[in-house]
């Protein structure tokens, strides 16, 4: 099969792309640059999702199109760019060019929570690109993972940035919850459902084997570290005005948007990585994927699903 990683540079789109062609599909990543560093048997082509002339030519080569391309929902988005731009219409302009270049099979990553009337304008966006790729003619299927975590990710470095060592700050105390799911577990289930035409028309919320809160994800980063780290719970209408008043500087990467996605947990009912034959206890910790021992007793408590 022949297919096309929209954002096959990023994180999750390297190891996707890896995973593709070990399993001997031929795999192009789709990039606004030129990349020099991707997995061996990977193809690079370069196109823009935001310009439809960009990407026509590149997408109608395809047997099947992934759309990865994501801004952060962590920070404040670049100057310039906008969540609705990006998501929305990077999304339309990925399924009408997949339409006119009749190609078979649309997998979009979306996130837990997308809603068109969601709370955060990340997840409003990602509610109605999901809408579009719904109403297409296309063999579509929408993965909402929690947040992922492995060697490179965002994740991880967001909690750095975000605390300090020793005592630190936090929304709310850090209860905020994740689930958040191994790279290394997901990839192969975004591969499975271009392979396997039962994932078709499927909306799939998949997530990891634990419920962590912010403070828990913190205390395991510094863990790993060999730092302690004590954590002094600030009020979330604090946060919720301090970040609103730097929300304007350009400098400051966080807003607004970014309080009020504090106050929404990112864990699933059901996971759905069972879909595919995944018990979600056999998935790999965060604790685990940062070294530290799960028999441990320094291992820091957490909520089971």
């Amino acid at each position: 099969m022949k297919i096309l990683v929209a954002g096959g540079t990023g994180f999750i789109g390297t190891n996707l792309c890896a995973e593709l062609a070990e399993r001997g599909h031929e795999v192009t990543a789709l990039s606004r640059s030129p990349a020099d560093d991707l997995p061996a048997g990977v193809d690079s082509a370069m196109g823009d999702v935001g310009a439809y002339d960009s990407i026509v030519e590149t997408v109608a080569d395809h047997d099947a199109v992934v759309n990865l391309v994501s801004l952060s929902p962590l920070y404040q988005p670049p100057r310039g760019k906008t969540h609705d731009a990006v998501h929305l219409g990077g999304t339309e302009n990925l399924v009408r060019a997949a339409e006119a270049g009749d190609v078979d099979r649309f997998l979009q990553m979306s996130g837990l929570g997308a809603d068109p009337n969601a709370t955060t304008a990340f997840l409003r966006a990602k509610g109605k690109a999901e809408e579009v790729v719904r109403d297409s003619s296309l063999e579509w299927t929408i993965v909402r993972p929690s947040v992922v975590f492995g060697e490179g990710a965002e994740f991880t470095n967001f909690t750095k940035t975000v605390t300090t060592p020793r005592v630190t700050a936090l929304p709310g105390g850090g209860e905020t919850r994740f689930q958040p799911i191994w790279v290394g577990d997901l990839v192969p289930l975004l591969a499975t459902v271009l392979e396997d035409d039962a994932h078709v028309g499927e909306t799939y919320e998949v997530a990891g084997p634990q419920v962590l809160s912010l403070a828990d994800v913190t205390e395991l980063v510094y863990e790993a570290e060999g730092k302690d780290v004590t954590i002094v719970p600030v009020p979330m209408a604090v946060s919720k005005l301090g970040l609103a008043a730097v929300g304007p500087v350009p400098f400051v990467p966080f807003g607004p948007d970014q309080a009020r996605s504090l106050e929404v947990d990112n864990t699933v009912s059901d996971n759905d990585v069972t879909a595919f034959g995944r018990d979600p206890a056999e998935l790999l910790t965060l604790g685990e994927q940062l070294g530290l021992d799960p028999s441990s007793a320094d291992e820091r408590p957490v909520q089971t699903t």
